[in-house]
């Protein structure tokens, strides 16, 4: 996936107008966005095709996919089937749950992003401790794309060393949770930033100001 400016949109507004009035203003510098369970749950499926119509962007649906496998089957296809280029699953449900959502991008041409651990404070009571394990089991299940946290460099890092090089590692956290971008992107292969796009009075000279910095 090719992600202008190494960065990505999350858009967890609850708005369509709103939605599309951000990415209006920030289609210059970013084309890819992260729609969550907000805007979709408020919206609808349609919007992944809406977006990605409007802005000729990249789509990934953040529903952090995480039971068994034939449920996560059944969300991955009709998130595929709505348009997204990608979703990204929790890695914690063990490989079956995973596999399910693997074979579904692959059945529609697709991609996920297997996530590792979460950029929250509360990742650390339980999710850390799993999280390179849950690396190693991608790498093992031949997944190149990864999520990891801004917030935790190290942890970042430890990511970055499992999954290899060549791994697309996508990085939230920058902004509003106090990552930095900059020390990000000697690790992550892109950030993604929401709040401090998405809540500026200029959502443009939000993404110049990350970009530049």
């Amino acid at each position: 996936m090719n992600i202008k400016n190494n960065l990505i949109l999350a858009l967890d507004v609850t708005n369509k107008d709103k939605a599309l009035e951000i990415c209006k203003q920030v289609k210059p510098y970013i084309n890819t966005i992260k729609i969550g369970y907000p805007l979709t749950l408020a919206e609808g499926l349609k919007i992944i095709k809406i977006i990605k119509d409007e802005f000729n962007a990249n789509i990934i649906c953040d529903y952090k996919v995480a039971d068994i496998d034939a449920t996560n089957s059944k969300i991955c296809d009709l998130t595929f089937d709505a348009g997204a280029d990608a979703i990204i699953c929790h890695g914690f449900v063990g490989s079956d749950s995973v596999r399910a959502c693997l074979d579904s991008a692959n059945d529609h041409g697709k991609e996920i992003f297997l996530l590792t651990e979460m950029s929250h404070p509360g990742a650390k009571m339980f999710l850390q401790k799993d999280a390179e394990a849950i690396a190693k089991m991608g790498v093992d299940m031949g997944i190149t794309n990864y999520v990891a946290p801004a917030t935790r460099l190290d942890r970042l890092s430890k990511i970055r060393d499992i999954a290899g090089d060549d791994a697309c590692i996508i990085s939230p956290g920058v902004g509003k949770q106090g990552g930095d971008a900059k020390k990000t992107l000697e690790f992550a292969s892109a950030i993604i930033v929401g709040r401090s796009i998405y809540e500026s009075d200029n959502p443009a000279l939000a993404c110049e100001k990350i970009i530049k910095d």
